[in-house]
């Protein structure tokens, strides 16, 4: 399990039968479905756990695992990380990327008047529109739409994102 890779998170126990709402790093809407063994990594340590049902309350995945029977089984994997074998991540389609690619990509272009920005992924969030990416700018947080308008060229093999900001964006936040 030394080389898995975290595919995403669990929030809260959910219900008095060991269940958890957890969140996927992922834009394929069926990942979960794909899951049948993962491992949880909480307080530093790694269990391997099957998948016995996942299943979607408003829109978020809720977790059953084997062995987690109730509120207080589910209640010590509240903030796990979700883990995968190397062999079981999703591929993301050509011209799509996983949420792991882009953290830690530099962020670098400038606004439309010419002003210079550059910062680094922290993480991608999702409101319910098209992705956010958390770039941490000079020790300021900054959301920026991840759009083909915005994100200009996305290289993440050599792990850069060149974008062109619409002035006003940091005023918005």
């Amino acid at each position: 399990m030394e080389n898995w890779v975290a595919i995403g998170r669990l929030w809260r126990a959910r219900g008095n039968l060991g269940e958890l709402l957890g969140e996927l790093d992922s834009s394929d809407p069926g990942r979960e479905e794909k899951l049948k063994v993962v491992a949880l990594e909480v307080g530093g340590e790694r269990r391997r756990m099957q998948v016995e049902e996942v299943w979607r309350h408003d829109g978020r995945p809720v977790f059953k695992f084997a062995g987690v029977d109730s509120i207080s089984d589910a209640e010590k994997l509240e903030g796990a990380e979700i883990l995968v074998s190397p062999e079981d991540v999703a591929l993301p389609e050509e011209g799509a990327y996983s949420y792991a690619e882009l953290v830690g990509c530099r962020v670098e272009g400038g606004f439309s008047s010419g002003e210079p920005f550059a910062g680094v992924v922290m993480g991608v969030e999702e409101y319910g529109g098209p992705p956010l990416l958390d770039v941490e700018s000079n020790g300021r947080q900054v959301l920026i739409p991840f759009a083909r308008a915005i994100c200009k060229e996305i290289d993440v093999r050599n792990r850069i994102i060149r974008v062109e900001l619409p002035d006003g964006l940091l005023e918005t936040q």
